[in-house]
């Protein structure tokens, strides 16, 4: 058995019947807006799509990815997700956005994680995960906290991707879809924290500085809040600005102290 598929059965799902596993076995699937018979290869689909989307013709854009969708090409599956769940060059369709990626999970469960494709099955689960968390208004998809935590969990272990352990410790820190716990939450913020994953970082150093069960390292939790500070985006990262601040606020002299020698050991160790 692949490890992949050892990891799928530790948290119930079935790679077998990743239909049923993923989304719904009812659940339709996208098809192309537009039937389109032009393109001689998927491979050249995928290029004019990309290139219609460059030059600012998402309407192009999309009749071309869709016919490569429509193929199973996983780069075509992923961007038409994203362009429906941002509303980008097509009405915003959360629904839409939740069948592509989920006919995208479906059939690369078992992507190898070195594999080029990797990056955007472990987003696809991601954001299969999040839509889960709370559902889709007026659709098939019910929130489901429990199914959340297997997606986030099993793309956190096989894909190694960071972002799923994010959203996998905010649950076990929140305790919603798993039983909460601090010092599992904090090993999954640790992951991606080591990954440079900055809002991991800004999240594990609120929990060491301030949760007394795990010691209440007040440096350690300081020199990571730092580290995400030094990294955020003053603007869409304000948050993790104003956390830093307060945290800062809060410490004492020697806890700044502490926390700038471990800084800096921390970073000789990435030269």
């Amino acid at each position: 058995m692949r490890t992949s598929s050892l990891i799928a059965a530790a948290i119930g799902l079935s790679l077998a019947t990743t239909g049923a596993a993923l989304a719904l076995d009812a659940a339709p699937r996208p098809t192309p807006l537009v039937p389109n018979t032009k393109y001689s290869s998927v491979r050249d689909a995928l290029r004019d799509g990309v290139r219609d989307y460059n030059a600012g013709d998402k309407r192009g854009a999309v009749q071309a990815l869709e016919y490569a969708a429509g193929q199973g090409h996983s780069l075509a599956l992923w961007k038409l997700g994203r362009m429906y769940a941002d509303g980008d060059g097509v009405p915003h369709d959360d629904l839409k956005a939740f069948e592509f990626f989920s006919k995208l999970a479906d059939q690369n469960a078992d992507e190898p994680r070195d594999s080029p494709n990797a990056s955007v099955v472990a987003s696809a689960f991601v954001a299969l995960g999040t839509y889960f968390l709370d559902g889709i208004n007026k659709s098939y998809v019910i929130a489901n906290p429990v199914r959340a935590a297997e997606l986030f969990t099993y793309a956190a272990l096989w894909f190694n991707d960071p972002n799923a352990q994010f959203n996998l410790a905010r649950l076990y820190m929140d305790g919603s879809g798993v039983e909460k716990d601090a010092r599992t939450a904090a090993r999954w913020f640790n992951l991606a924290a080591e990954k440079g994953h900055h809002a991991s970082q800004a999240m594990l150093g609120r929990l060491l500085f301030n949760e007394q069960g795990l010691g209440r390292q007040r440096a350690r939790g300081l020199m990571w809040l730092t580290l995400a500070r030094e990294s955020a985006d003053p603007v869409k990262d304000q948050w993790i600005v104003e956390l830093y601040d307060s945290t800062f606020a809060a410490s004492s002299d020697n806890d700044r102290r502490l926390a700038l020698s471990m800084l800096e050991q921390y970073m000789q160790t990435r030269r």
